[in-house]
């Protein structure tokens, strides 16, 4: 998320897409994931900037605390994540 909301302040489009545990980097609390203190501040910096997480709809968690926040969500299928690849010129996957 931090590359990402990096790439964005230089102007530039971006895609956020989360797939399978991928989800839970909106849960209410991130603390126990790797930088997960910085998890929350640099999805309020997206948020702010009017950046969607693209979810893999198969994946949405229905737990109590997911997206607590209420960032923005387009939940895609897997057909439409396909169909996003052809659209990008550079990926990041982590």
């Amino acid at each position: 998320m931090r590359i990402a909301l990096g790439v964005v302040a230089g102007e530039n489009p971006v895609r956020i897409v989360l797939t399978g545990p991928a989800v839970h980097l909106l849960d209410e609390d991130t603390d126990d994931l790797v930088d997960g203190d910085d998890i929350a501040k640099f999805r309020a910096a997206l948020k702010k900037l009017g950046i969607p997480f693209h979810v893999e709809a198969a994946s949405l968690p229905s737990q109590p605390g997911w997206n607590a926040d209420g960032h923005p969500i387009v939940p895609v299928s897997v057909d439409e994540l396909a169909a996003l690849v052809p659209q990008a010129r550079r990926f990041m996957i982590f």
